[in-house]
């Protein structure tokens, strides 16, 4: 089921109440946020703004790291735990928030324009890659953890960088050597599970 909606708040906040397999799409989102309560903001029509409802899965934000990756194409890689860069620069982001039992994958996408100092999708429209998010989604999901972490690794743009990663307790910089077959980023042999990476220039 694929609701189409004009101008929301946040496609999060409209997929709340609906059943597993739903999909929300907008036109518009007048306070889209993206993680660590951050705005997304673009404006209406460029960009894809979605959110899936799906069961719970440990690695869920790792596997729609990877579904959204593969869904735009091979120009695109990962930052942990699951930007979407071309060329160092955000073309998009993933939010996983639980909800009821559920949990909610916000997934957006600059295409048509993007703001400055970061990058866009191009070579595909709304509609197009809205179907590919559709069936590649499901498919990284029901994947075996292994091959998930193995093709987030194919597609990371952070592992061997030197970085630092904002905690909630204080700050670590280290360099980027693994991620855990449960997501954990692995910086200077500890395991980060939450927290803001920043690419740190030169490692």
């Amino acid at each position: 089921m694929v609701v189409r909606l004009g101008s929301v708040t946040s496609t999060q906040d409209e997929a709340r109440g609906l059943p597993v397999g739903a999909v929300v799409v907008a036109e518009e989102q007048t306070a889209g946020r993206g993680r660590l309560d951050r705005r997304w903001e673009a404006p209406p029509g460029s960009a894809l703004l979605a959110t899936f409802v799906v069961e719970p899965n440990a690695l869920a934000s790792i596997a729609a790291g990877v579904a959204a990756a593969e869904a735009c194409g091979p120009a695109v890689q990962l930052k942990w735990p699951n930007d979407l860069l071309i060329g160092g620069l955000k073309a998009g982001g993933i939010l996983v928030e639980g909800h009821a039992g559920r949990q909610l994958i916000g997934i957006g996408v600059n295409l048509s324009w993007a703001p400055p100092g970061a990058a866009r999708v191009t070579g595909i429209g709304r509609d197009a890659l809205l179907d590919r998010l559709l069936t590649e989604l499901p498919a990284w999901l029901a994947r075996p953890a292994e091959e998930v972490v193995q093709r987030w690794r194919e597609r990371s743009d952070t592992l061997g960088r030197r970085v630092r990663v904002e905690l909630p307790g204080g700050v670590r910089e280290g360099l980027a050597e693994e991620i855990s077959d449960d997501g954990a980023l692995i910086v200077d042999g500890v395991a980060v599970r939450v927290g803001d990476v920043v690419h740190l220039h030169g490692g």
